[in-house]
């Protein structure tokens, strides 16, 4: 049975379970492979839709019912609440939703006794929506924003300026973004084979390319040949950074946390010489950064291994450039990963600094003077960027922070977030070059 004809109340009883799941502690992309694959796509979209509006659906429950539902049950009531209360054009029409949500109620032996509930709710919501949305986000900056509160106040104490900016360019979903290799094809005769198939895309950086519409990766002309890969924009400075200005011919390079391989395989692209160390600490997602080389016909040396315990894998060479994209608490990237605000707790983000500064540690001894060392994030937070350089900095004379991007976030304007403005900076980024001056 295809997606288009699967019930709406079957997807929505999925998609209310992969809420639950989240509410849990559980990732989308954890929970994502346990959906049917005749469900999934259906499944994905509204569950990141639902998680979007997650703050705005929990105010309107509150104010539809004075006793929160149990768990399941109310997994389906916000969903079906964040899809009706949403911004833009409605998904489904809104009586559609209120009966397959009911539906998708009584169905299951875990919401049947709450079906009556969930009707009574969705139907007063839609009698009583004027009213009801300017109440729920009227002194509640949780249902303004759909963020977590302690999330909406580090944002707005660390860039005070763009804090709601930030925000509201977060709930608009992330473009699907190339980078064309081009010594196989130059980007621009890329855009007009995807043009003569009808696919729209809008050039960004130097070998980027934004479509108006995601697309299948196998509807792609050439990616099986390893013309083009997947890449947000802002990733896509990561590479060129690193080796401006590096006069090496045949650079030593050490990507320090490379899985999936995107920004391995960029590295190679740019420097055909170059002779790349990629390792990932985490066994499961290592053997992407292989199958992305493959495809793309590069080599690099992968190896399993935490990049901080250097006593377990260095050979003792220095390296001329190092790209360390630390763990970070992902919050820049949360047009892509909507579940990342609601997993994040306040005490993250200390803890994924200590980590952050112990592999800055760990790696400058390993960098050659004069050598490259570009730190990164996807993270839209100073305490996981600008604050760790400037410790680093401080404590290490040798260190010169040289000029870089610093954050990046994605912006509104004509185009949508993340384009044209900032660079056409699609996620949330933080990028700091350090150079090794003479001892």
């Amino acid at each position: 049975m295809s997606a288009v004809s699967l019930p709406l109340w079957r997807q929505l009883q999925a998609a209310a379970r992969l809420v639950h799941g989240v509410r849990q502690g559980r990732s989308l992309t954890a929970q994502l492979p346990e959906v049917p694959a005749g469900l999934r796509p259906g499944v994905q979209a509204l569950s990141f839709h639902a998680l979007r509006w997650l703050g705005l659906a929990e105010a309107l429950r509150g104010r539809l019912t004075a006793r929160r539902p149990a768990p399941r049950p109310d997994a389906l009531l916000c969903t079906a609440l964040g899809l009706l209360a949403a911004d833009g054009p409605d998904l489904y029409a809104p009586f559609t939703l209120v009966d397959q949500a009911v539906e998708a109620a009584k169905r299951d032996a875990a919401t049947r006794a709450s079906a009556p509930l969930v009707n009574a709710c969705l139907r007063r919501f839609l009698r009583e929506r004027e009213a009801l949305l300017p109440s729920a986000v009227q002194d509640d900056p949780v249902a303004r924003w759909n963020h977590p509160r302690w999330w909406i106040e580090r944002l707005r104490a660390d860039h005070p300026d763009t804090w709601a900016e930030m925000l509201a360019a977060a709930q608009h979903p992330a473009p699907m973004v190339l980078r064309v290799y081009k010594q196989k094809c130059p980007p621009a005769q890329y855009r007009q084979a995807l043009a003569a198939i009808n696919i729209e895309a809008t050039p960004v950086g130097d070998s980027g390319l934004v479509l108006r519409r995601p697309v299948h990766v196998a509807d792609l002309p050439g990616f099986a040949a390893g013309q083009v890969s997947v890449q947000s924009a802002a990733a896509q400075l990561a590479a060129p950074l690193l080796l401006r200005g590096l006069d090496v011919a045949a650079p030593r390079i050490l990507d320090a946390c490379a899985a999936p391989g995107g920004k391995t395989a960029h590295l190679l692209e740019l420097s055909p010489g170059a002779r790349v160390t990629a390792l990932e600490i985490d066994p499961q997602r290592s053997p992407r950064i292989a199958e992305n080389l493959a495809r793309l016909g590069l080599q690099a040396d992968v190896r399993v291994a935490d990049a901080a315990d250097t006593a377990a894998w260095w050979d003792g060479g220095r390296y001329d450039a190092i790209l360390l994209d630390a763990p970070c608490s992902a919050s820049g990237i949360v047009r892509r990963h909507p579940d990342v605000r609601w997993l994040r707790r306040p005490t993250d983000i200390a803890q994924l600094a200590a980590r952050q500064d112990r592999l800055l540690n760990a790696l400058w001894p390993l960098l050659a003077p004069r050598g490259r060392l570009l730190y990164c994030t996807c993270s839209v937070f100073r305490a996981e960027g600008g604050e760790r350089i400037q410790a680093f900095v401080a404590h290490n004379s040798d260190a010169a922070w040289l000029p870089s991007p610093g954050h990046l976030w994605p912006r509104l304007d004509e185009g949508g977030p993340g384009h044209g403005d900032n660079g056409g900076c699609d996620d949330g980024f933080f990028y700091a070059l350090l150079e090794k001056r003479l001892a």
